[in-house]
């Protein structure tokens, strides 16, 4: 019989883990093709936020001071997680390309399936792997990653968007006033050139040139190929198509994630290229119950900046007095960053009330646009 504080810990755990069984939803869609794709979005966006309405807010906060030992069955929950998206991609690649009951429109649409898990739950999964000291934890990550063609992004977020977020040199800060799709092909394009310059700067510290072997870029581009090279091998070219397709669907997700985690949050400039420390204030924050189980406590964002190495459940949560929050989880906000007017009306008073809660002394927040302030001082 199992200890009473493993039981305990295993049924603190399991919402976190109902993402296990997610991947029926794609098989089920695949299988039955028709209004059967709408599976996948049905059973996690939405399904959420109907939860979210339902649970409300969930506001307690556990210790932060617990042990990684003593959080078995949460870590497990994010390192499970490749084998079961691997098998899912290619699986679903080998079963859809093969699928006469399916018409070439019903094959894109299980694979936009495929892409809400490896986006929804894949990417989010692996943004809590890539912040562990455990090599394998880290390993993990640019699996999952790879599989998505994204690998930039762990190096993006560790180097980048964490010591500069809230200014101009982080890309994926959302601007005031910057719509969501403006924002995604900016995002796309400066992304990748920020991780690369970062990881150049890091070498050139260390006395190494860019192309040294201890480069990730390196990694990122043979596992990326060899998830590439595998989707031909199991699905041919409409196989490789397909393995794109769910690739996009992922990313647009994360960006979408990323856009609503800081729009219009700044940091304040103390001139000399200097901003201020990241606080829970330059993170919107949600504790949504049901939509922080499937995002593993992603939306208590605001603690994650100022505390990056916390493991997701011992993630705290902040009132509004200390972070801004948001007003629903990230299920409903995405869909309304996805309408720009919508978002403005919603989000563009809130920005506002933010600026004259913490920085009433403002008056001109002018020089806050983007290229108006120096970049901050690289150490």
């Amino acid at each position: 019989m199992l200890p009473a504080s493993t039981v305990s810990q295993f049924s603190r755990a399991a919402p976190f883990g109902i993402s296990i069984i997610l991947p029926f939803l794609v098989l089920a869609a695949a299988t039955q093709g028709g209004w059967w794709l709408l599976l996948p979005p049905l059973g996690t966006w939405w399904l959420y936020t109907i939860l979210d309405a339902i649970m409300g807010r969930y506001t307690e906060n556990a210790d932060p001071d617990i042990e990684d030992h003593d959080l078995l069955w949460y870590r497990l929950i994010t390192m499970i997680w490749f084998p079961i998206q691997f098998v899912m991609i290619y699986g679903m690649l080998w079963y859809v390309t093969g699928a006469d009951h399916l018409s070439t429109a019903e094959k894109f649409g299980a694979f936009f399936g495929v892409g809400v898990l490896s986006g929804t739950v894949g990417i989010v999964y692996s943004h809590e792997l890539m912040h562990q000291s455990n090599r394998l934890e880290r390993w993990l990550a640019d699996l999952l990653l790879a599989t998505v063609l994204y690998s930039h992004f762990r190096t993006e977020h560790l180097l980048v968007h964490h010591p500069h977020v809230g200014t101009t040199r982080d890309a994926v800060t959302a601007r005031y006033n910057e719509g969501f799709h403006r924002f995604f092909f900016r995002v796309l394009h400066e992304a990748p050139r920020s991780a690369w310059q970062a990881e150049k700067a890091m070498l050139a510290r260390r006395g190494y040139s860019v192309f040294d072997g201890s480069n990730p870029f390196w990694r990122y581009g043979v596992l990326q190929l060899m998830a590439l090279i595998l989707a031909v091998f199991v699905g041919g070219w409409l196989g490789l198509a397909l393995f794109l397709f769910q690739a996009i669907v992922a990313i647009w997700q994360l960006e979408l994630t990323n856009y609503v985690e800081h729009y219009g949050l700044t940091r304040k400039h103390l001139g000399d290229g200097k901003y201020e420390r990241v606080m829970p204030h330059h993170s919107w924050n949600a504790d949504h119950k049901a939509s922080n189980w499937l995002l593993i406590n992603l939306q208590r964002h605001s603690d994650h900046h100022y505390k990056p190495a916390r493991r997701f459940p011992l993630l705290q949560t902040y009132p509004a007095s200390e972070a801004p929050q948001l007003p629903r989880g990230y299920p409903v906000m995405t869909v309304a960053a996805m309408i720009p007017p919508v978002w403005r009306r919603l989000m563009n008073p809130r920005v506002r009330a933010w600026r004259r809660q913490y920085y009433p002394e403002i008056e001109d927040w002018t020089p806050y646009k983007v290229g108006s302030l120096p970049p901050p001082v690289i150490r």
